[in-house]
C-alpha cells in the first residue's frame, strides 16, 4: 500500500499530538472532516491508526514498525536518490580527481548529453595516479568502466530491489536511469544515483520511524 501525501501528513500529526480527534486533524490540514473520512478509514483498516471513541486517533505501535519498513522498502528510488556528479569522457583524470574530492563522492558518471557512457571510481583514479603519467593529458574515457559493463537501476525501481543490487554486485552506487526517457528514446539518461550512503540513511529513517 502506497500512502498519499495527505495520509502521511495525517500520520505525522497523530504521532505528534495523539490522541487527537478527526475534527482537529481536519482543522490543522484545512479540510472538512468529511473530506478526510476515506483517509481515516484506510489508515484504521490497514492498522496504522487506532480509533478510540471519545478519545481520538492514536498510532498503532504494534503495527507501525513493520508498516514503516514496508513503506520505505517500496519507495521508488527516484524519491530518495542523490544528485549524480557527471563528467564528459574528455575530462582529464586530474580534473576528475579534483571533482571527486570537491563533491566528496565515491564515483563519477561519464555522460554524453546525460546519457550514461561509463563510471569512474576512486579506485580507477588511484590506479591512474600511480606511476609517472601526466594526468592532465589522460581523459577519463580511457580509464572508465564502460557500458554495458555497468549496473544501473530505473527511476521506478524499489528501494528494496536497488539495495539488493548494491549488495549482490558489491558496488558503492548505482546510476538511476529515467524510465520515461528510456522507453521513449532508448537513451539511458542519468537523473541521479542510489548509493550505500542513501541506503544507510533510509535504514536510520526506519529506526527513527521518520518517513
Amino acid at each position: 500500500m502506497e500512502l498519499t501525501e495527505r495520509q502521511k501528513q495525517i500520520i505525522e500529526i497523530v504521532k505528534k499530538q495523539q490522541p487527537i480527534s478527526g475534527e482537529k486533524i481536519a482543522s490543522l490540514l484545512g479540510f472538512a472532516r468529511a473530506t478526510l473520512r476515506p483517509d481515516f478509514s484506510l489508515l484504521t483498516m490497514s492498522g496504522v491508526l487506532l480509533a478510540k471513541p471519545k478519545v481520538g486517533y492514536l498510532i498503532n505501535e504494534e503495527h507501525s514498525n513493520s508498516f514503516f519498513v514496508d513503506q520505505i522498502a517500496k519507495q521508488r528510488v527516484e524519491k530518495v536518490m542523490a544528485i549524480s556528479v557527471n563528467l564528459t569522457k574528455e575530462t582529464s583524470i586530474q580534473d576528475a580527481i579534483i571533482q571527486l574530492f570537491l563533491e566528496d563522492c565515491g564515483s563519477l558518471y561519464v555522460t554524453d548529453n546525460l546519457e550514461i557512457l561509463g563510471i569512474v571510481s576512486r579506485k580507477d583514479l588511484l590506479k591512474s595516479a600511480l606511476g609517472e603519467n601526466d594526468l592532465t593529458k589522460i581523459p577519463v574515457g580511457m580509464v572508465m568502466t564502460k557500458m554495458p559493463n555497468l549496473y544501473t537501476v530505473f527511476s521506478d525501481t524499489t528501494v528494496l530491489d536497488a539495495t539488493k543490487l548494491l549488495v549482490a554486485h558489491r558496488v558503492d552506487g548505482l546510476p538511476v536511469i529515467s524510465r520515461k526517457t528510456y522507453e521513449e528514446t532508448g537513451r539511458k539518461e542519468v537523473i541521479g544515483k542510489f548509493s550505500k550512503s542513501t541506503a544507510s540513511r533510509l535504514l536510520l529513517d526506519i529506526f527513527n520511524k521518520d518517513i
